[in-house]
């Protein structure tokens, strides 16, 4: 038996997502650039893609730009909104528990010039309002949150920065590939002029995402040679992929509602059982502001990795709050930036939730969980 708490890394791809793209790989053969008939079907079948991701996020089709992906759209925002331009300030503020595909363009753009605030969070992971407020400047060209972590699933207060933003005339970058699919995100309540995210996270292919650009933005291709998406990004549409992530977005705008009763229901069944059953554990992250689907925890004096390792000789997938560079186990810079020692991030793990998971399956790893902790302590002691 396995069971698979892993969907914050990636999720399974639902039956009608893999069926609408074996239906273009197999009869829309055209390049939607193409002025012919087999073109034509093709542009027709990324513009009902194009229509169904505006939808679920509350925007006009036109302030979709395809790309593979949130790190490329992160890139793309962040390198091609600044990092091409002379033209604009060249002061940035952002969090200082950001993805990789965020951060990673903003240690770019630090060695052209730019300065990069990150404020800091506090022990549950949430921005402090009164220090983000205080670290916009006159020259601040754009501000850049992590909506929802992809650690710990905390939901930053989006409305609250969107205000501080605007009111100073300043524009927003939300990477928004955790929230979408399992929030409701509606960008004519909340007026964010820029938003990422990944297929792959809501039940859609991998490879394949979009960069939301409200209006029409300066933003110079990182991708040139073509004059796809507008003259933004450069190839050849993949079609199939693209009409996988609208059915994707149909999907979740369909069933949302029932997705976050039934995931939270799991996610609490699962936090509930290990309080249960093991001791001195931790809830690493807000328990008010989360993705109902996401669930950290702190197994104190625990090997992570070893547990993580343990679970899934069992069947069981989760992700841990370290990884491997280089031969060597380095903690979680989001829980070390949330005050968690070095020791305490590794022996976290992350839980979550998703499409095909039932109570049954919580049962199951709550079941070998006490055990394997037992075990994974008593490597850290020996």
């Amino acid at each position: 038996m396995r069971v698979y708490l892993d969907h914050n890394a990636t999720s399974p791809v639902r039956d009608e997502v893999v069926e609408s793209m074996i239906r273009v790989l197999r009869g829309v053969h055209g390049n939607p650039s193409s002025a012919h008939e087999e073109g034509r079907a093709a542009r027709a079948a990324v513009d009902r893609a194009r229509e169904s991701v505006a939808s679920l996020i509350g925007v006009e089709s036109e302030d979709v730009l395809f790309t593979a992906g949130a790190t490329e759209a992160n890139n793309t925002l962040l390198l091609g909104l600044l990092g091409m331009r002379s033209d604009v300030a060249r002061h940035l503020v952002t969090s200082a528990a950001e993805h990789p595909s965020v951060e990673a363009p903003l240690e770019a753009l630090e060695r052209q010039g730019w300065r990069v605030t990150r404020v800091e969070v506090d022990s549950d992971g949430l921005l402090d309002e009164a220090q983000f407020e205080a670290a916009i400047e006159p020259d601040t060209a754009l501000v850049s949150v992590l909506w929802a972590n992809n650690e710990t699933g905390v939901l930053q207060p989006m409305g609250r920065i969107v205000t501080l933003a605007r009111d100073r005339g300043i524009p927003i970058h939300a990477d928004a590939t955790q929230a979408v699919g399992k929030l409701p995100i509606d960008l004519r309540e909340i007026p964010i002029d820029f938003l990422s995210l990944s297929a792959h996270k809501f039940n859609g292919p991998k490879g394949v995402g979009c960069l939301i650009a409200r209006g029409d933005p300066a933003i110079e291709p990182i991708l040139r040679g073509g004059p796809q998406e507008r003259g933004r990004r450069g190839g050849t549409e993949n079609v199939a992929a693209i009409v996988g992530l609208g059915v994707a977005c149909e999907l979740a705008e369909r069933e949302l509602p029932a997705r976050m009763r039934d995931y939270a229901a799991l996610r609490d069944q699962l936090w509930e059982g290990i309080q249960a059953k093991i001791p001195s554990v931790q809830r690493n992250g807000s328990v008010d502001r989360v993705l109902p689907n996401t669930l950290n925890v702190e197994f104190a004096g625990a090997a992570g990795e070893l547990l993580l390792q343990a679970l899934d000789v069992e069947g069981i997938a989760v992700s841990s709050g370290a990884a491997c560079h280089s031969g060597s186990i380095e903690p979680s810079k989001v829980l070390i930036a949330m005050g968690r020692s070095p020791e305490a991030a590794r022996g976290s793990l992350r839980f979550s939730v998703g499409h095909g998971n039932d109570a049954a399956q919580i049962d199951y790893a709550l079941s070998l969980l006490p055990d394997r902790v037992e075990r994974a302590r008593q490597a850290v002691g020996a």
